[in-house]
Formats: C-alpha cells, sequence, structure tokens
C-alpha cells in the first residue's frame, strides 16, 4: 500500500475523534491535507466545530473545504488538536517542523486538552534524529544564532525557498539541524531554547497524548498515559 492510502486511513480514524461542538486545533502537513477533508465532510452532514489552524496554508485549504474557523481572540482553550509529524519515538516524544509551521503547531498542541498525532508506520523511530531538526530563529543575527545551535553539537542548514531563505508565517527563518540521534531530546529542547535568537525547536516533548498509526493492515492507537 502507498504512503497516500496509508495517510487517508489514518486521516479518517482521526476525525472519529471529534465529536460535536469541539473546538479543534488543525495540523499542517501531508497527512492533514485528508483530515482536512474528510472533517469538511461530517460539517456538511450536520457536524458543529470550529477549527483554529497552525499554518496559513491549513486555513486556505480550510476556508475552501468550508471548516469554520476561529482564532485565539475568541477562545483561549481547544478540545483536542490533530497533526502529523515528522519522527515519534517510544516515549511519545516528536521531531515536527518538516512543513515549516513547528511554532504554530506547539502553540496549539500546547493550548489543547488532548493532542493527538496521526503517522503512517515509517515515522515511528526507536529514536530521534534520522529526520532532520527544525529550529526556527530570528532573522537578525541569523548566522551567530546558527554557530550557537552548532556548539551544542550538531550541524545546521538555513532552509532555503527557490534560492531565497526560507520564510516562516511568523517571519522568521529555519535551520535544518543534524544533531545525529538524540540520546536526551527533552534536554536538548531546553538548551536550544536557551540561545538568544532561537524562538522555539521542532521537539515537541511531553506533549503528545496519542498517535494513530496506519500500515498495510489496520490503524494502531497508542496511548500516552500522562
Amino acid at each position: 500500500m502507498d504512503n497516500n492510502k496509508l495517510k487517508k486511513l489514518v486521516a479518517k480514524e482521526a476525525v472519529t475523534q471529534i465529536s460535536d461542538g469541539m473546538i479543534i486545533g488543525l495540523g499542517t502537513g501531508s497527512t492533514m491535507k485528508y483530515v482536512l477533508e474528510y472533517l469538511s465532510d461530517q460539517v456538511k452532514n450536520g457536524l458543529n466545530i470550529y477549527g483554529i489552524p497552525t499554518s496559513e496554508n491549513t486555513a486556505k485549504l480550510a476556508k475552501q473545504l468550508e471548516i469554520p474557523l476561529l482564532s485565539f481572540k475568541e477562545v483561549n482553550r481547544l478540545d483536542l488538536a490533530i497533526d502529523g509529524a515528522d519522527e515519534v519515538d517510544a516515549n511519545f516524544n516528536l521531531i515536527k517542523g518538516g512543513g515549516g509551521a513547528l511554532l504554530r503547531e506547539k502553540i496549539i498542541a500546547d493550548s489543547s486538552k488532548s493532542f493527538i498525532v496521526v503517522i503512517d508506520k515509517t515515522k515511528l523511530v526507536e529514536q530521534l534524529g534520522a529526520f532532520l531538526l527544525p529550529v526556527e530563529i530570528i532573522p537578525f543575527g541569523w548566522e551567530i544564532t546558527a554557530q550557537k545551535v552548532e556548539s551544542l553539537g550538531g550541524v545546521s542548514t538555513l532552509r532555503n525557498f527557490y534560492n531565497q531563505p526560507y520564510v516562516t508565517d511568523n517571519g522568521n527563518y529555519i535551520l535544518d539541524c543534524d544533531f545525529g540521534f538524540i540520546d536526551n531530546p527533552g534536554n536538548l529542547e531546553k538548551n536550544l531554547n536557551s540561545i538568544i535568537g532561537v524562538v522555539d525547536s521542532g521537539l515537541f516533548i511531553n506533549m503528545t497524548n496519542k498517535v494513530l498509526v496506519s500500515d498495510e493492515h489496520s490503524i494502531k492507537t497508542l496511548d500516552n498515559i500522562m
């Protein structure tokens, strides 16, 4: 079964976690595209929900699919957030940010009563680090910030888009960092966030309540007892 079919399977299962009246954090990425499409079908069939998107791309697609949206001006707590991940380890820690929306994704995950991650089986790993770790940074003085990030033991590359620095929805840059396999993700997250110029990293530590994993045969639900 190809990856798109796996993504569709897990996306359809994720929508079953949504109940009438919920306010939902809507993640970013290829799997979330299918979540939004299935959610749109439910809304058109009478499901009463509101979403808060994690990126401008998600907001645009949600509007096209007629999913009603809110902002944090109107609410201060979400019932549920659904998002993908680039890697999920055995302790429910994540690397996110391949799509460039890590900061908004983290704000929404942190503001939700429950955070559900939807992935296919290829994203499950024993140890984080095969996927480059995105780190969102302030553009001013980014070169010195990159040096400080590398002083923690990694190699960083400024993300580019059409030969220009990639700019996030927040107006920042992203460093894609190779730290090898990460022995202590929590410690690395704290050290990265202590660097002036770093906005946040794509390490999501102790935030995930549930992971839905698709393979060729079924959807596996992994619950994190937090």
